[in-house]
């Protein structure tokens, strides 16, 4: 039995007239069209009446399999006379008849996705009714025929270029350019060409009915809710939990009955710059979708000053109102009609970041805004804009494929295939792009020397963008539009074949792949951008911290306000080419005093390496992770570098490809890696943190204050992790004794492993800090292989499987189930255990909300991603207090 809507449920909303039924803030019932209309109305600027059907008729259009509900068309009828007695005419008859539009409106602006209808009501007859009032026959005829094309693109989802090759035939017969240069007689042989096609097309003349245009237009709007566009929209952008658009029907006002009529769009401050200008663009004698359309080129809002003085004065007034009114910048579409300027839309500006930073802290500094409310204002996300190169906003672009954005920038270089070529090209100073089937550890040193990386497999956590993050390198991951044929030294995409040497471009924050140059331009830090990010340290509770592995990254993100390194990865530290041999040496030894010959020579190299890094970071902790991947990821592969090896050992290169076979596994991620490794091999673990003390001391005595941490990495047990951390501690005490420095220091362990999770309070008698590795836990909660996700993630995202992919925005319900409960484990056994995330998750804004609530001390990120953890932090600090009961 169907359930029975509640009597007090409104489905439809009036406006106009100096008031309104909603208000701004029923956005989730009204949309925000309909909200912001009935705003504005209550404020008492000139808005033609109209009606609101509110969302949840969305949701049972759906229900019913695209069908409106049969009650609904009273209540519409109701407002319709309420609109007619408004405006003194009748909808789609009598001598004064009412035209309306119909739009959609969601609670969050999703510009352009969604569908509009114009000029409903039109027929032959209301047309000359039309004519006749208004003394104006060109324009009503101009109206009748944008609705036919409207009506077929909009309702019907037909073709339209044969409409506009009817309009550009009769423009080049008449030799006139523009459309405003067609007579009324011109338009009238123009509106039968028009039904002819509409006839032809959609198999059925158009409906002279008003009524009837009218049901078929709503539903339109509704269907519009779920096409692929507007679905990927709000996948794009994490736009989640809205039962769908509203729809607005709102009488017409004609913006093309002459001179002193025009139609426009604009803000209260230029979108691109945020400069406190009035900005925008407007067309005379037009209609709205002439400008959005780009059917004429507009003219700047400026020249309307003296083109339409009178309405301009008016618009000033209602920007500056409604700027003050929202206490944000507005975005706002108007029609003038016969000198009267109407406001038909007014919604928050979507804006650059550059644009954002600037506008929150200038309206702070003109008393509209609070700091809090000020930092809520931008999006943090949208600040990688700002910190990496972006490519000319007017530059063309021959785009071949597009992969995943991996890591944020715009990169142009000449392909090549090859690690080794990378590293050689760049030397003799070309600009490269590394393309790869995917990339391994080995590929470090061509990654560290290209400009961007494209590989064909991989996900969002793949080696590849994972390093590239870190690198703050662009890098567009998981391409499947590129084939990458390394052996040819070419790949094949989008119908061109790119071959060794060409050119081409990358955009890591959209993944296209791009044939040639295209310009770049480079980021520049503004006052606005400091002044913001200051008051966000000022507001948040939470740490932010970078994962970094060299002094130069550990300068950049100190640059960018890191507090501490939360991830320091020392595999990375022994892909250097020189170092790589005796780390293979270490490996492929064939007994224990071997391997320690070759640790030998790496201790120098290690404790270089974080003398370095504390020296950077003076003053602030650092977290060193302990060696965590399998071995088998730093042997030789290929038969050139088995032999260089074999020779580098002094033995047969059989013998090493022996020992390379016996190192394989056959799921290496779960293998023997991370702390596995410290206890088969402690000697390795020894090495590591012997070079850790001795660096920390050296820099002690040279008056450098310096916290290391070291996290023991995969522990699942607590009883993997007690003698790794009794030997650390030894080591380090030891160390610190002999050298006759005091140094605090820090032993803790990443927690990536669900059973380390369940038993935390065990974990926590050993460890003094817990560092959460979300990418190790989301792969090994999910049961999902990070590197091969991609081949079905897409699917399930598609599907709606997953709201989103799990391993760039923490599963809260799943993931943050079992660090909820490791850190109250954790803390119960430990009071003041330090507690940070250092995943990629640890640069992610809603992980980060996530990470605040939980209680964490800090998150860790790349450098490039730091000032977006600041704000992200910031915002999650004055959510959490807003949220609390008073």
């Amino acid at each position: 039995m169907a359930k029975k809507r509640a009597k007090t449920e409104r489905r439809v909303w009036f406006f106009g007239n100096g008031g309104a039924q909603g208000r701004a803030k029923l956005k989730d019932l009204l949309g925000g069209k309909g909200a912001n209309l009935a705003e504005m109305a209550r404020i008492g600027l000139p808005v033609p009446p109209g009606f609101t059907i509110a969302t949840s008729v969305c949701a049972s259009f759906w229900d019913l399999d695209g069908r409106l509900p049969d009650d609904l068309w009273p209540e519409i009828r109701r407002n319709v006379r309420k609109m007619e007695k408004s405006l003194g005419g009748r909808f789609g008859e009598g001598p004064s008849p009412v035209l309306v539009s119909v739009r959609s409106g969601a609670a969050v602006s999703m510009p352009g996705m969604m569908e509009t209808v114009l000029n409903v009501g039109l027929n032959d007859a209301t047309r000359e009714a039309l004519a006749k009032r208004t003394g104006n026959r060109r324009m009503a005829l101009d109206s009748h025929r944008r609705l036919i094309q409207m009506f077929a693109k909009v309702v019907l989802d037909l073709d339209i270029r044969e409409f506009e090759r009817a309009l550009e035939s009769l423009k080049m017969r008449r030799d006139v350019f523009d459309d405003t240069e067609l007579d009324a007689d011109d338009l009238e042989e123009l509106l039968e060409v028009y039904r002819e096609i509409f006839e032809e097309r959609a198999g059925r003349p158009f409906p002279e009915d008003p009524w009837e245009q009218l049901r078929m237009a709503v539903e339109a709007v509704f269907r519009s809710w779920n096409t692929e566009r507007a679905e990927r929209y709000r996948e794009l952008n994490r736009i989640r939990g809205l039962r769908g658009t509203a729809v607005n029907v709102q009488a017409m006002v004609f913006g093309n009955m002459g001179n002193d009529s025009a139609t426009g769009v604009c803000f209260t401050r230029d979108p691109s710059t945020g400069k406190n200008v009035f900005y925008g663009e407007f067309l005379r004698n037009a209609q709205g979708e002439d400008v959005v359309a780009g059917i004429r080129t507009p003219l700047p809002i400026a020249r309307m000053k003296r083109m339409l003085p009178k309405p301009y004065a008016d618009l000033v007034r209602a920007k500056d109102l409604l700027e003050r009114h929202y206490g944000d910048v507005q975005d706002m579409e108007f029609t003038v009609q016969q000198g009267r300027l109407y406001m038909l839309q007014t919604r928050t500006g979507k804006r650059s970041a550059a644009a954002a930073v600037r506008i929150a802290v200038e309206m702070v500094g003109e008393g509209t805004l609070s700091k809090r409310n000020a930092l809520l204002r931008v999006d943090p996300s949208s600040l990688d804009q700002l910190l990496h190169p972006t490519f000319d906003r007017s530059a063309e672009r021959r785009v071949l494929a597009k992969g995943l954005p991996a890591s944020p920038g715009a990169a142009t270089g000449r392909a090549v295939f090859t690690a080794d070529d990378a590293e050689e090209w760049a030397q003799r100073g070309e600009a490269v792009i590394l393309c790869r089937d995917e990339t391994s550890p080995e590929d470090i040193h061509g990654m560290h020397a290209a400009q961007g990386i494209l590989t064909s497999r991989g996900g969002m956590t793949s080696h590849a963008a994972v390093v590239a993050r870190g690198m703050g390198t662009c890098c567009v991951a998981g391409c499947g539009g590129a084939e990458i044929d390394g052996n040819a030294r070419e790949f094949h995409a989008g119908g061109e074949t790119v071959r060794e040497g060409d050119w081409i471009s990358l955009d890591g924050s959209s993944g296209e792949v791009m044939l040639g140059q295209v310009p770049t331009t480079k980021p520049k830090l503004s006052k606005y951008f400091r002044t913001l990010m200051s008051w966000s340290d000022e507001v948040r509770r939470m740490g932010v911290r970078a994962n970094a592995e060299t002094p130069h990254d550990a300068k950049v993100a100190r640059g960018f306000g890191a507090e501490g390194i939360g991830l320091c990865r020392t595999e990375h530290m022994f892909f250097d080419e020189e170092r790589i041999m005796t780390v293979r040496q270490m490996i492929l030894a064939a007994d224990r005093a071997g391997r320690e010959a070759a640790l030998a020579r790496l201790l120098p190299v290690q404790r270089k390496d974080f003398e370095g890094i504390f020296t950077a970071m003076r003053g602030l902790p650092v977290t060193v992770r302990l060696l965590d991947p399998p071995l088998h990821e730093f042997v030789p592969l290929t038969k050139a570098t088995q032999r260089a090896t074999a020779k580098a050992l002094g033995i047969r290169a059989k013998e090493v490809a022996r020992r390379v076979d016996a190192l394989r596994e056959l799921n290496p991620m779960m293998g023997h890696r991370g702390c596995r490794l410290g206890i088969s091999h402690p000697e390795i673990y020894d090495m590591q943190v012997h070079a850790i003390a001795q660096a920390a001391a050296r820099c002690a005595k040279r008056k450098i204050d310096v916290h290391p941490e070291v996290m023991v990495p995969l522990v699942g047990h607590v009883n993997e992790l007690r003698p790794l951390a009794e030997r650390a501690r030894k080591i380090l005490e030891e160390t610190f004794a002999a050298a006759g420095v005091t140094i605090p220091f820090l032993v803790g362990t990443m927690i990536e492993i669900p059973r380390a999770a369940l038993t935390a309070d065990q974990v926590a008698t050993c460890a003094e800090f817990f560092s959460f590795g979300t990418n190790d836990l989301t792969q090994m909660t999910f049961g999902f292989s990070r590197d091969d996700v991609n081949a079905f993630l897409p699917d399930y995202l598609t599907q709606k499987v997953l709201p989103i992919d799990p391993f760039q925005s923490l599963d809260t319900e799943g993931v943050g189930q079992l660090v909820t409960m490791a850190i109250e484990k954790g803390r119960a056994t430990r009071k003041h255990l330090k507690i940070g995330i250092c995943g990629e998750h640890g640069g992610d804004p809603d992980s980060i909300e996530f990470c605040h609530a939980a209680g964490m001390d800090y998150v860790s990120c790349s450098p490039f991603r730091v000032p977006i953890a600041r704000l992200a932090a910031a915002q999650a600090t004055i959510r959490g207090q807003r949220a609390k009961p008073r």
